[in-house]
């Protein structure tokens, strides 16, 4: 770079004035923000920097950037710059990103149509759910309810001074501690509970996004999936003798396999209509905790009203037989689990999949996930 170009350089076209230092830095902050740094080592005399000495420049080359990338030259002004030295440019303020607005907050739960199409989308799931994969998601529902019902004795059933001083504690003891933590291991993990299925699956059915096979295999497998996951932890719990004699397990299925066939179906009805609602409910909370209140609080309920419920009846009534008490094999499906069986599916089809359906199902809209993925597409 001569000196005469340099000189060119840093004058306006059709000027006679001079830039000094600070015009300099002026072009440099609102529009020429990286200029070549050898800029200031151009052979410029004193006199074109209105009488500034060239030291004066030269120290303004240490705020400009020591690194940059050169692009095409753009003039100062409309007419043509004579230097040959590049000068870069960057970005207008308006063509600068602008920040995203901010989003509106999410909530904590869905409303409740939205929570019944997400509900009838996982009934359609579970029916189109292998029999393999049906049956090994059931075992597992299955033991996590029989932990649920395990802790449940071993906590509150084991109590009998408070239950013989404030028995109405000691039911709520016994509802708090144990099966909502069960169900709770259940939804999160997405295992197949036989009650659950009850509600889910038959909403998925009136609203066609399931057959009838598929409705039946998904109740029937789960059923028997949750049996043998039940039956496994109560040889475990056995083996371990972490029951001792029993304790509260004898007195309870004893009596599980005793009382009127009316007050068992009643008691089953009862029971899974606060299941299912506890299930669907869950399937509405966007978190973790959101999922485990509305886990505790129905569940805790019907445990402490003194309900009845088939999965848990199949580890409660086993266990007590293993240690002892007077009931038989067939005592234990014909007076309890099947009539048992038979309350929770009217439960589910009384307390929510019927009135849910009544409710809802000419407003969601119910599509596939793939269709719901469509749809963001187009939008």
């Amino acid at each position: 770079l001569s000196s005469s170009q340099g000189g060119r350089l840093v004058s306006e076209a059709g000027s006679s004035r001079q830039l000094n230092c600070e015009s300099i830095m002026l072009r440099y902050l609102f529009g020429y923000t990286e200029v070549a740094p050898k800029l200031a080592q151009a052979a410029v005399s004193p006199g074109h920097f209105n009488g500034r000495s060239s030291s004066d420049f030269e120290e303004a080359q240490y705020v400009l950037p020591s690194a940059i990338e050169v692009t095409e030259h753009k003039p100062l002004n409309s007419s043509p710059m004579q230097s040959t030295m590049p000068l870069a440019t960057t970005p207008t303020p308006a063509a600068m990103p602008q920040a995203a607005a901010p989003s509106a907050p999410a909530t904590l739960c869905t409303i409740p149509a939205a929570g019944y199409e997400g509900a009838v989308l996982t009934g359609m799931k579970k029916a189109q759910t292998s029999v393999a994969t049906t049956f090994v998601l059931s075992i597992l529902s299955g033991t996590h309810i029989a932990f649920g019902a395990y802790l449940a004795v071993t906590i509150g059933g084991d109590a009998p001074a408070l239950k013989a001083s404030n028995p109405g504690l000691q039911k709520l003891v016994f509802g708090a501690i144990g099966l909502p933590f069960g169900l709770f291991m259940t939804v999160i993990t997405g295992a197949e509970l036989f009650t659950g299925n009850a509600a889910l699956v038959p909403l998925a059915a009136l609203e066609g996004k399931a057959t009838a096979m598929q409705l039946a295999k998904s109740l029937v497998v789960s059923w028997l999936g949750n049996f043998a996951g039940s039956l496994l932890i109560v040889m475990l719990v056995t083996a371990s003798g972490t029951l001792g004699t029993g304790g509260a397990s004898l007195g309870i299925a004893v009596s599980k396999v005793n009382e009127p066939l009316g007050e068992v179906i009643s008691k089953a009805i009862m029971c899974n209509w606060l299941v299912c609602m506890a299930v669907y409910m869950a399937s509405f909370a966007r978190d973790v905790s959101g999922k485990a209140v509305a886990i505790f609080l129905p569940i805790s309920a019907f445990v402490a009203l003194g309900l009845e419920h088939t999965v848990a009846n199949m580890f409660l009534i086993p266990v007590g037989m293993m240690h002892g008490a007077g009931a038989s094999v067939t005592a234990l499906f014909i007076r309890n689990l099947l009539p048992v069986t038979i309350g929770n599916v009217l439960g589910a089809l009384i307390g929510v999949t019927l009135p849910f359906f009544l409710a809802f199902s000419q407003t969601s809209h119910v599509r596939t996930p793939s269709q719901k993925l469509n749809r963001v597409r187009l939008n």
